[in-house]
């Protein structure tokens, strides 16, 4: 086919490689190229007679075809060519004159376009090196059509501004297919920014909905283009393959790492990885942060380790949560830093520990349910005034917010032992910054509940921080003597937080309050959740608990009272005594 083709490993050097003209998209199928050998003579080893065939492929099959190359060593590498693509209407955009391509990132476009082609695949940059402007300036080398799709709507708004921003494009060519917002699409070449949910819904639609999602699949998208593309499961990936047909796939990440075993499906759901950044040279250049990282260790209270030591793990992970200590090292850091003039973001998994931290302190806070004008609104007034230098998120903020000016992170509590929500969360400061020297213009802390679960969890949690190169400190006295001004610094106050926990770990309010959040995070990132386990859950009860024989009570009873008669016996049994019968009576 003239506009795109798939390879092998050689691609076109070997005598083998396939191609498809439709990316792997839907419609009736993709067309796929063979190119071997007229005939194999293994005595004559020449290319001079090459040829190249193709047949179609079911869509729905392309992710079994796909993997079963892989199987046996021969992956497809899907490439397009966008410069002899005579069918598809061309796209109006360049890049303005103003906007400048470091080095790294024309390393990373010059290994998907080094063949003169578009070729399918994974970039990997650090969070703040500059993701998006790669793939805007792979949708204006392209000049096709572009789906763009995120995992939130504060993700959409950001694309939408970024292409304004970078490219020439005309505004009415630039499109947001949201939950809250559903533009027409222009009827030539545009470019749409949609999430991964928007597409792969399978519920039902509203009127404008429909009538998008019919564009949106009948069209042929030049480039389709992927941000966060790890934490895409592959159900839904492949669906928005399936109702989308693209001549081009690009995935975009800064962790290509996943808690499951599913991250290997990325390889040929969308293509290889393309290329890879150092984190630490990009640091030494100054492209990103120079961050320090630190493990705060903070003793439990006598009355909360006590609790600890006897409640459910539930309960226990709110309990190390809520450590009074850790508070007055989260309030001790979060006075130091502004008093620096430095913007703080204090991330919490917990919801309730997350607003009371937010109250008790008298900060703002996002999570699962803040509606979406209340999140732009507090973003900007944190980006853009002094009036709040600390914002309090919940795990809503671990993807897809760009928060320029924060160079502070504090964990309070995190998902298990989650390693990319690690990496993501230092993300979110690693924006370059002013420097003097070689001194740290970036910091990021975990505040750690010391001889808890905890501990275990923050270790697994660096591992892949540490592969990158970053290296954490351990701080086990942060707060100094004499800082009685600290919340919770009587036993007294310590006491009647306790108490507080124990009951709101256990109401029905609490636990709906987690769904929602829960709820809103797996709508925010594609209609599911973000640190993927399969819907695998961990709980610690007594066996008549989990049989499901919890209250019942054991009680004896007489056989001689209540004889069972003939019609309540199983017919087991009935057969049993009809032979014994049978026997009594032979004899």
């Amino acid at each position: 086919p003239g506009c795109g083709g798939e390879g092998g490993a050689g691609d076109g050097a070997a005598a083998g490689g396939a191609g498809t003209s439709g990316g792997g998209g839907g419609g009736a199928g993709s067309i796929v190229g063979l190119m071997g050998a007229a005939a194999f003579d293994e005595d004559e080893p020449s290319f001079s007679r090459l040829e190249h065939r193709s047949f179609e492929v079911d869509a729905s099959k392309i992710k079994q075809v796909k993997e079963r190359c892989n199987e046996i060593d021969w992956p497809l590498l899907e490439e397009y060519d966008f410069r002899n693509d005579a069918d598809a209407s061309a796209l109006p955009v360049e890049l303005r004159p103003e906007t400048r391509v470091r080095d790294y990132q024309q390393a990373a476009l010059g290994r998907m376009f080094g063949s003169h082609r578009a070729r399918s695949g994974i970039i990997v940059l650090p969070c703040g090196a500059g993701k998006t402007l790669v793939g805007i300036t792979a949708a204006a080398t392209i000049g096709r059509s572009c789906l763009v799709l995120c995992n939130s709507a504060v993700s959409v708004e950001q694309w939408y501004q970024q292409f304004l921003m970078w490219t020439t494009v005309p505004k009415e060519r630039v499109t947001k297919f949201t939950a809250g917002t559903k533009e027409r699409l222009h009827p030539e070449a545009c470019v749409l920014v949609s999430t991964y949910n928007m597409i792969s819904f399978p519920g039902r639609r509203s009127k404008e909905a429909l009538e998008v999602m019919a564009d949106v699949e009948a069209r042929e998208w030049g480039l389709l283009l992927m941000d966060e593309v790890h934490v895409v499961p592959a159900n839904t990936f492949l669906t928005c393959t399936i109702k989308t047909k693209s001549r081009c796939k690009l995935g975009l990440t800064a962790t290509l790492v996943r808690e499951d075993d599913k991250i290997g499906d990325l390889n040929f759901l969308i293509g290889p990885k393309l290329y890879e950044a150092n984190w630490l040279d990009l640091q030494a250049k100054g492209f990103i942060a120079t961050v320090s990282c630190a493990e705060v260790w903070c003793p439990m209270t006598a009355e909360f380790f006590a609790e600890y030591l006897r409640q459910p793990v539930a309960v226990g992970r709110q309990l190390y949560a809520m450590n009074p200590s850790k508070f007055r090292a989260c309030e001790y850091l979060v006075r130091f830093h502004e008093a620096r003039g430095d913007k703080v973001i204090v991330f919490s998994d917990n919801v309730f520990a997350l607003k009371k931290y937010a109250i008790k302190l008298k900060r703002p806070y996002i999570y699962g349910p803040t509606p979406q004008h209340e999140r732009m609104m507090l973003l900007e007034k944190f980006k853009s005034t002094s009036e709040w230098n600390t914002l309090f998120i919940s795990k809503v903020g671990d993807t897809s917010i760009d928060l320029p000016e924060a160079n502070v992170i504090i964990q309070v509590a995190s998902h298990f032992g989650a390693r990319r929500q690690e990496a993501q969360r230092l993300g979110r400061i690693l924006r370059p910054k002013a420097r003097v020297g070689d001194s740290f213009n970036a910091f990021f802390y975990t505040l750690i509940s010391r001889d808890t679960q905890e501990m275990f969890y923050s270790t697994k949690r660096q591992q892949f921080l540490v592969d990158q190169g970053y290296a954490f400190k351990v701080i086990t006295n942060l707060v100094p003597d004499g800082q009685d001004e600290l919340l919770y610094s009587t036993q007294r106050d310590q006491l009647d937080l306790l108490r507080e926990v124990l009951t709101d770990a256990t109401s029905a309010e609490a636990q709906a309050e987690d769904a929602r959040e829960a709820a809103e995070v797996e709508k925010d990132s594609g209609g599911a959740a973000v640190y993927g386990g399969g819907g695998v859950s961990r709980k610690r009860a007594s066996m008549s608990e989990l049989s499901g024989g919890d209250g019942l009570t054991y009680a004896e009873t007489s056989r001689r009272s209540a004889p069972a008669g003939p019609s309540q016996r199983h017919g087991v049994f009935k057969q049993i005594d009809k032979a014994r019968q049978q026997q009594r009576g032979g004899r």
